[in-house]
């Protein structure tokens, strides 16, 4: 989704699994192993995220609020949703612009695009750590959003190789019988009732979709 807003993905060609190894920079073991290496690479992904800006995929799907009640659920810890506008979302792997608590999950604070040193503490004490959701963690949004996908009546997929559990298993949870939306320039293989491909970019085909929307569903 954030791609073509100059934010690096993880997982295609180039992006940061590839320069990074994600036992280093995506999973608790690596926090625990050397959380100095970790902080420098998410200061590193917020001082980026300051400089972007939402793209016009962000756009839409904040204007399609005009007409929809729009919920977004979001694998990207960046801010570009909130940024274009939207209203209603929820942030599966957390917020880059947030940091918490080492020991307290629930211990949250505001950090905007500030860098996180090695000795910045939470309130209890403990090394402040990235708001972010690492493999060997519990996603804590996710009852969220199995709550909110259940309740659709239009099911849209941006931009995700639906290889990261859980988040890939909510196209499950959709009802079978309402439209889905697979929006990726090389859609996952998906198999069921009611699916609608479009092989574009974010930003084509949000803007594709869009007038699908318009067209056939107000």
């Amino acid at each position: 989704m954030s791609a073509q807003s100059g934010i690096s993905t993880f997982r295609d060609s180039g992006g940061l699994w590839e320069n990074h190894p994600v036992e280093e920079v995506a999973s608790i073991e690596g926090w625990y192993r050397d959380p100095k290496i970790m902080l420098a690479f998410y200061n590193e992904r917020r001082a980026a995220l300051q400089g972007a800006r939402p793209n016009k995929g962000h756009e839409i799907l904040a204007g399609l609020e005009k007409y929809f009640d729009v919920g977004i659920v979001t694998q990207n810890v960046d801010d570009l949703h909130e940024r274009a506008g939207s209203s209603k979302i929820l942030h599966l792997h957390g917020e880059l612009t947030k940091a918490r608590s080492s020991d307290d999950p629930d211990l949250i604070i505001d950090i905007g695009y500030a860098p996180i040193a090695w000795g910045d503490k939470a309130p209890d004490g403990t090394q402040l750590r990235p708001h972010v959701v690492w493999f060997g963690e519990a996603v804590p949004q996710m009852e969220c959003a199995m709550q909110w996908t259940r309740q659709a009546d239009v099911m849209v997929v941006v931009g995700t190789s639906l290889a990261v559990y859980p988040a890939a298993g909510l196209i499950d949870l959709a009802h079978n019988e309402i439209p889905l939306f697979l929006v990726d320039p090389k859609p996952a293989p998906v198999r069921r009732k009611n699916l609608h491909v479009i092989a574009q970019k974010a930003v084509e085909g949000l803007e594709e979709l869009e007038k699908i929307l318009l067209d056939n569903y107000l």
